[in-house]
């Protein structure tokens, strides 16, 4: 018996990549599945793969699983609404929403067009909401009749969101605001019995499978960057064991898990009066001998 049990899913880009395996392994682990993909490519062209949510609906029911499929877009309002009806209509409930579908448009930003840095905040930031907009509003339904919420959003964030990436600045600037969405659903929906927490996978993807990035593995080695290492800590959210559990980034990198520990304050140099401008410039210097070194911007350097 897996630890999701009984526990029932919306998975968005759940027909390749790293949305594949998180939904191979909840249904191994119990869960019921809503596996949702508009079988697009990496840059969102229409039709690439079509018909993966159905292969992968079919995988999970080749060995004894519980699974639909869904085709929609992620980023229409209506859309959400029908994931979650069909959760609702094929398995009588939603327990959870994994937040996994988009794609990039890598450009540096004086390249970048006002349509392709639409697309990919659209895809990231608005297919994050209209799901997770639509289970809210149920699962706030089910508290206010009396019956116990134990819910889940799990959302994707990115190491290009927490710290940046060159040639990205459309796909950071939504993973930057998926991390912070991410810590405002935690504060927002914690009294009705909803956690929120979010994912910065580091593992090989359609998206990193570009030459920009060295995730090659050694024969016989240990493959630090496979997409299924990220799926037992995307189980183990979505099951009752994670309850309490929110407002985190998690980053997993082969067998090595750690949280991202945000924006913080560093220590400050109090004047106890409005400073001169001409006086900044020392403060400043200060500040910056005395923080914590961020990590690098990806490709800088």
């Amino acid at each position: 018996m897996g630890i999701c049990e009984g526990r029932v899913a919306i998975v968005t880009g759940a027909g390749n990549g790293l949305g594949k395996e998180y939904a191979l392994e909840l249904a191994r682990q119990g869960a019921k599945l809503v596996i949702n993909d508009l079988g697009v490519g990496t840059h969102g062209e229409a039709g690439l793969t079509k018909g993966a949510a159905e292969q992968v609906v079919d995988e999970i029911r080749s060995f004894g699983g519980e699974a639909v499929a869904n085709t929609d877009d992620v980023a229409d309002w209506d859309a959400g609404k029908r994931m979650v009806d069909a959760a609702i209509e094929n398995f009588g409930r939603l327990d959870a929403v994994v937040n996994n579908a988009g794609f990039v448009r890598d450009r540096m930003f004086f390249t970048c067009s006002p349509e392709e840095w639409d697309a990919v905040i659209r895809v990231h930031l608005r297919g994050h909401f209209c799901t997770s907009r639509h289970a809210a509003e149920y699962w706030r339904a089910q508290a206010k009749a009396g019956n116990p919420v134990d819910a889940r959003i799990i959302n994707t964030t990115s190491g290009a969101g927490l710290q940046g990436s060159v040639g990205q600045s459309a796909y950071s600037t939504a993973k930057g605001g998926i991390a912070t969405l991410t810590l405002v659903q935690a504060a927002e929906l914690a009294r009705l019995g909803i956690t929120a927490n979010a994912l910065a996978p580091n593992a090989r993807t359609r998206m990193t499978d570009t030459g920009a990035f060295d995730m090659g593995v050694e024969d016989g080695a240990f493959d630090v960057f496979a997409p299924e290492n990220m799926a037992p800590l995307v189980a183990y959210l979505v099951s009752e064991q994670s309850k309490g559990v929110t407002g985190q980034v998690f980053e997993l990198k082969g067998g090595n898990i750690f949280l991202s520990q945000g924006w913080t304050d560093s220590q400050g140099f109090d004047k106890g009066a409005r400073y001169n401008a001409s006086e900044l410039d020392d403060v400043v210097r200060k500040l910056l001998n005395v923080r914590e070194p961020a990590k690098a911007v990806y490709g800088a350097g």
